[in-house]
């Protein structure tokens, strides 16, 4: 059990506590704001919709925890101009991160071109230190040659991160996904060793035991020091709460998952 605490507290921050429903609301992004700090710690970042994106700014002011949004979110579309569009008003409204959904219809298709000229296009509305993360839907692409070429399009386009999952298709985060693009972000590593990539999985990811297999994962491949919320997020809205559960010897709710 000793372990399962070590992992949960180093879990808590790296994740992007998310609240992505079609029927959230201003109360809603008001109780997710407020479930950041905690007493074991701070999260890493909110995940919320674009026109929640000021609101939470303004309610996160002096946490040091980030704002990220989503772009082209979930349907990951062709309309470029629109997200590029919809990208600018996020940062103009103080995001500091931005999940755009790779147009992985159209990748998948064979348009890898369009795809990396949509990437680059969003990563150019971008400033530093604002961050781009790619989210390349992993459980639609399937396979697993598809996901390590979308991975290195999205890692030659500019991606800071990629990302399994938008959590609203039947497939979200795997281990088998995560494998193939950490191995990605390690290849990347070898042949440029100052840029520095990083890797979230989302989409079903509820209990410590989840997060402990993630972070197994990429200690792995990656080695021990390099997990940290610069290089590794989780994507999810229950997690917290198993993380917490486990930090205070809850095992049985840990264990459950919500």
């Amino acid at each position: 059990m000793s372990d399962m605490i070590e992992t949960a507290k180093r879990a808590l921050g790296l994740v992007d506590l998310t609240n992505l429903n079609d029927d959230c609301t201003a109360e809603d992004i008001t109780s997710l704001t407020a479930r950041t700090v905690t007493d074991h710690g701070s999260v890493a970042a909110v995940c919320v919709w674009p026109r929640f994106v000021a609101q939470a700014v303004k309610e996160l002011t002096g946490t040091g925890v980030k704002v990220a949004t989503v772009v082209n979110f979930p349907d990951g579309g062709e309309d470029t101009e629109a997200v590029v569009a919809e990208t600018q008003k996020a940062i103009a409204d103080g995001a500091d991160e931005i999940d755009l959904v790779m147009p992985y219809k159209a990748f998948a298709s064979g348009r890898k071109g369009f795809a990396e000229e949509q990437i680059i296009r969003v990563k150019a509305a971008i400033p530093a230190p604002a961050i781009l993360k790619v989210i390349l839907e992993t459980g639609e692409i399937k396979d697993p040659l598809l996901i390590h070429a979308a991975s290195n399009i999205a890692i030659a386009a500019g991606a800071d991160f990629i990302k399994t999952s938008t959590g609203k298709v039947s497939v979200n985060a795997t281990l088998e996904a995560a494998e193939i693009m950490l191995t990605a972000i390690e290849e990347a590593r070898r042949e440029e060793a100052e840029r520095v990539i990083g890797f979230k999985p989302a989409g079903g990811i509820k209990t410590t035991v989840d997060a402990a297999s993630y972070l197994e994962l990429a200690d792995r491949i990656m080695g021990h020091n390099w997990v940290s919320a610069s290089t590794f997020r989780f994507g999810a809205s229950s997690l917290l709460d198993a993380l917490i559960a486990t930090i205070e010897g809850k095992e049985a709710t840990a264990k459950e998952g919500y």
